[in-house]
């Protein structure tokens, strides 16, 4: 197991994939956890449930790059957090890969293998206004550029209740290898802009924000 890609997207904000080829016990081996989330680990099934759990907290482990005990938890609205360490983080997994992105800001990260299935769920995420600026040769890259933005404004933002396809709304842009999506999440008196960046690596979308 190894970084895969690794970018720095600011002084204070960088991200990594990492490619997960152990087995279970390798990484479970690789750290340290205290009593509850061994028992949730425990509880995980086996397979890549539970092969992402660990990937990311090894992944995590690299990036802080720290042999010491890193008490993560989670918040009542799903999101990681570090108890004592001044740093955001945001973690992320799609079949063979992990995914990890630290600040000093609020972050969000989204890694999703590119399939073709996007096509038949875009109205349960997209507007018209949004579909309308799809080109056609790249539809199905386009459409996942779209899905890992929504995914990563969500989790940047870290408040349960917000609708992708009501609340988080995309500027159009050309899709290319890699780039920005300007996205604006509204809901009741939340207003708030994002520059998403995105990033095709292999058969992978990946989509990365900072708040």
């Amino acid at each position: 197991m190894a970084i895969a890609y690794r970018q720095q997207v600011d002084d204070e904000t960088e991200f990594a994939i990492w490619k997960i080829e152990e087995e279970a016990e390798e990484l479970y081996n690789q750290l340290q956890l205290d009593e509850g989330e061994k028992a949730y680990y425990q509880q995980l099934s086996v397979g890549k449930r539970s092969l992402h759990w660990l990937g990311t907290r090894v992944l995590l482990r690299k990036m802080l790059r720290t042999d010491e005990y890193i008490d993560c938890k989670v918040d009542a609205h799903g999101k990681p957090y570090l108890v004592n360490r001044p740093y955001h983080i945001s973690l992320s997994h799609s079949f063979d890969y992990a995914a990890v992105m630290i600040s000093k800001r609020p972050v969000g990260i989204d890694i999703e293998q590119v399939k073709d299935k996007v096509e038949r769920i875009a109205h349960k995420f997209m507007r018209k206004a949004e579909m309308d600026f799809i080109n056609p040769n790249d539809k199905i890259n386009q459409l996942y550029v779209c899905w890992c933005a929504k995914e990563a404004v969500y989790k940047c933002h870290g408040q349960k209740e917000v609708s992708f396809l009501d609340n988080i709304l995309l500027e159009p842009f050309n899709f290319e290898g890699h780039g920005y999506v300007d996205a604006h999440l509204i809901k009741g008196d939340i207003n708030l802009d994002y520059e998403v960046g995105y990033l095709q690596y292999q058969d992978y979308m990946v989509g990365y924000v900072k708040g």
